[in-house]
């Protein structure tokens, strides 16, 4: 079941009398959810990604805008009538009933024609226990189950109808990190073997990396980028996307401009750089003089004793496979910045001092008001490898 959602826009109204203007959960949300797909949908909280999925359950009523399941407009339509399974960060499981009666509550509540004979509630009951794989706990009450386990509980119940949208609002919250881990591979299998379209609303970005077919990054109601999690976070459209994503984050700079040179402090990182504009026809022009913030990786950093950025080491970390070099830079404005080398390429570090080569597609310019530059450029003669790259942005999204 495809959902679409139609300039989706929720206001509420201001708490403060003073200030007369609402506030704007959601503003102007307009994407189409493919059929039978796991969409997540991320950000920090008071994004309005709750909000957002509270309306397409039909808990909230939109301040304007559409909801369409296939073809059917289910604005107006009551959450009861929409054939949604919902899963809340609390498991919200009746503590007086066994595993069993908990995941037929939703069967039992049916009237008419919809409502199956017992049997029929038996059967389902113990489908959806075993797609969770849960079905050797049916007769325990929520107490005697760890976390995970109930949170299965959460899902089979909302499954047991088979409906045709899943909708689960930051269910792995309550979990601790192993957990996290185990429950988030069971949604995505349960998700594959139903083929029930699914909304997975969380602010851990990694969760939703590891699990959507699609992310949906959200900032103050606004949707800010929506793409496969591999290119959003390869090509991010904004400074709080390439923030936003990344374990650990980002490591952001002070740069500049002058005279199609790219600096970052007194380093020289780039030569001969160009703005690549927009469109099919776009070309490539002498970048201008302006301020802009640089945006790298860890992955993109090189140990090389002849690289343009040069740092104050602070520490080596060797963490198995990888290793993270954590160093300062006088265009930095965090304490800290780390960079996450092989741990078989990399050398003993020596001396208060590290420089470094970057990988071109790791590196990314945004103008002062966070949008992004597209742009090429070439490495300082004789500094690290000498190579011209194309960098961020070859990729119009």
């Amino acid at each position: 079941m495809k959902i679409v959602l139609q300039n989706l826009t929720k206001r509420y109204p201001n708490r403060n009398r003073k200030i007369k203007q609402d506030v704007i959960a959601v503003n102007d949300f307009t994407f189409e959810i493919p059929d039978g797909k796991l969409i997540g949908l991320l950000g920090p909280s008071g994004c309005g990604k709750s909000t957002t999925l509270n309306m397409i359950c039909g808990l909230e009523k939109p301040s304007s805008g559409k909801i369409f399941f296939g073809e059917d407009d289910v604005t107006e339509l009551p959450p009861e009538n929409r054939g949604v399974g919902m899963v809340f960060q609390s498991y919200a499981l009746y503590p007086h009933l066994t595993v069993r009666q908990n995941i037929l509550f939703p069967l039992e509540n049916l009237k008419g024609d919809a409502r199956p004979s017992r049997e029929e509630m038996q059967k389902k009951a113990e489908e959806a226990a075993r797609l969770v794989q849960i079905d050797m706990l049916l007769d325990r009450k929520p107490s005697e189950l760890s976390g995970g386990q109930q949170q299965r509980v959460a899902i089979a119940r909302a499954l047991v109808k088979m409906p045709r949208v899943l909708l689960l609002d930051e269910p792995l919250s309550n979990l601790d990190a192993r957990l996290r881990l185990q429950t988030r591979e069971e949604i995505r299998r349960i998700q594959r073997e139903t083929g029930i379209t699914t909304v997975f609303v969380t602010h851990d970005q990694e969760e939703a990396m590891s699990i959507s077919d699609l992310i949906v990054v959200m900032e103050t109601g606004v949707v800010q980028q929506i793409g496969k999690p591999q290119e959003v976070y390869e090509n991010p459209r904004n400074l709080f996307v390439a923030k936003f994503l990344g374990t650990p984050p980002i490591n952001v700079f002070e740069g500049r401009i002058r005279g199609g040179k790219l600096y970052m402090g007194e380093d020289l990182i780039y030569e001969n750089v160009k703005e690549i504009s927009e469109g099919k026809n776009g070309g490539a022009s002498s970048a201008t003089d302006q301020t802009v913030t640089v945006g790298i990786r860890p992955e993109g950093f090189i140990p090389d004793e002849n690289g343009p950025l040069c740092c104050r080491l602070n520490a080596v970390e060797v963490m198995g496979r990888d290793t993270s070099v954590v160093f300062t830079h006088p265009a930095s404005p965090a304490k800290e910045n780390r960079a996450i080398v092989s741990s078989d390429d990399i050398r003993e570090l020596q001396g208060s001092t590290v420089n470094f080569s970057l990988k071109p597609h790791k590196v990314y310019l945004f103008r002062e008001n966070g949008e992004r530059i597209l742009y090429t450029a070439e490495a300082p003669a004789g500094k690290g490898k000498g190579r011209e790259a194309v960098l961020s942005g070859t990729e119009k999204q």
